[in-house]
């Protein structure tokens, strides 16, 4: 990597330097004190032979899990909160006494912001670990890298980012948006209340932001009366060098900027976009990967004034969220953040608990029958529920971002949007 790259990841060494030392941490009783969960009377666990007829690792105290994220590379500015929300779930379900009676135990892999080591983890998680269920990935380049892996050895992914869609497995939970939910609502309420007619789009260059610009393109140009696309580039990850294309932007002046730049390299793109001049105030600029997990290296005085589309903002006002982020603070420290994906990653370990009561088994296929249909109304989100298709309903929220770094929500669908990753029209 370049030196500017590393100049870039210095941005997340806190949240890095705090994720090394998970390890070493005594386990912790949030939340018995926080009153998000009530704590059930201990019912004797069913027998392990009864619950687990394939071989996973689950004994008759314990249960294991795997966690792989990219906490190295550029890809650890974004994933580090999804490491920390799902050891939070954790600890909240064990302080509740566990899955079935059994404490969960979890094995941490680092993918390394590399896809082919996501799949050589996720193999050994399945294999070697033989644990219960994956909670991971972040871009669709490590999950598409791992999804082969977990449906040839029948294991179970939850997944927590948004996505592009056009993807359904037996095998993964999808706890973040697909792109009907994120992508379309977001366009409507740009082109409605800003009066966004031209767009020029630009991303990272892998499949979430290409597919996602791909369905942008035919919602702008097919759907968005009198409206164009003006431009539209791609740059690979880690990328810091913006400046021919914001020189391209100024000479086209879209109504709306619509990024989808991943990772650390948002940290350089927003600094070159204030620094040539452009005012997110005046230039309307809407992202689809920006939370306050990249905001805080971003910094929130170089993208104040952007809109972001995401079902999540550390900001939502409701009872479940503020017990969650008191709680996700107390683990993690006052000053750490919570984006969308970081909620989405909180889901997996809870959907998952609740499905394998539901099931009254951790065998996979128990599992991923018995999924639809589950409900999570403690969710910080407010509600979520599994869909047949293993997306979840939830609704589109559009944020404002302010100098602090935190989003000023300015509008939700009244709705929960039921989730179509195979939109007709948009493949």
């Amino acid at each position: 990597m370049s030196s500017q790259n590393d100049q870039s990841n210095k941005f997340s060494t806190t949240r890095r330097k705090l994720l090394m030392g998970i390890a070493a941490l005594p386990a912790v009783p949030l939340l018995a004190s926080s009153g998000l969960f009530s704590t059930p009377a201990m019912a004797q666990a069913p027998a392990t032979s009864a619950v687990n007829t394939t071989g996973l690792a689950v004994t008759d105290t314990e249960v294991t899990v795997g966690i792989l994220h990219s906490v190295t590379g550029t890809m650890a500015i974004s994933e580090t909160g999804s490491v920390q929300a799902e050891k939070l779930a954790i600890e909240q379900i064990n302080a509740m006494g566990g899955v079935l009676g059994r404490k969960i135990k979890f094995i941490q892999e680092d993918g390394a912001s590399d896809w082919p080591t996501f799949a050589e983890k996720a193999k050994k998680l399945l294999v070697n670990d033989k644990v219960a269920a994956i909670m991971g990935c972040w871009t669709s380049a490590s999950r598409k890298a791992v999804l082969p892996v977990v449906e040839q050895y029948n294991g179970m992914l939850y997944y927590p980012t948004f996505y592009e869609g056009l993807e359904q497995s037996k095998n993964v939970i999808y706890t973040g948006q697909e792109a009907t939910q994120q992508i379309l609502a977001g366009l409507d309420w740009v082109a409605k209340t800003k009066n966004g007619k031209t767009f020029y789009l630009i991303g990272s260059d892998y499949i979430w932001p290409r597919t996602s610009m791909k369905i942008a393109r035919k919602h702008i140009e097919g759907h968005l009366k009198d409206s164009s696309v003006v431009g539209e580039e791609y740059f690979p990850l880690g990328h810091t060098q913006f400046n021919s294309v914001i020189n391209k932007i100024k000479l086209k002046k879209p109504d709306v900027i619509y990024a989808a730049v991943v990772g650390g390299s948002n940290v350089a793109f927003y600094k070159q976009l204030k620094a040539a001049g452009i005012d997110l105030n005046k230039q309307t600029l809407l992202t689809i990967s920006v939370t306050e997990d990249e905001i805080d290296g971003i910094g929130g005085e170089n993208i104040a004034g952007a809109y972001s589309s995401m079902k999540y903002f550390q900001s939502l006002d409701n009872p479940n969220n503020k017990e969650f982020v008191a709680a996700f603070k107390k683990m993690w420290g006052e000053k750490t953040v919570i984006g969308d994906v970081t909620q989405a990653a909180y889901l997996g370990p809870w959907l998952w608990k609740m499905t394998v009561e539901k099931a009254g088994s951790f065998d996979i296929d128990k599992i991923a029958a018995a999924s639809a249909g589950i409900e999570f109304n403690k969710a910080p989100e407010g509600y979520v529920k599994i869909h047949e298709n293993h997306h979840l309903w939830s609704k589109a929220r559009i944020g404002l971002a302010l100098p602090d770094g935190q989003f000023k929500v300015v509008y939700e669908t009244p709705d929960l949007i039921e989730p179509d990753p195979f939109p007709k029209g948009y493949q």
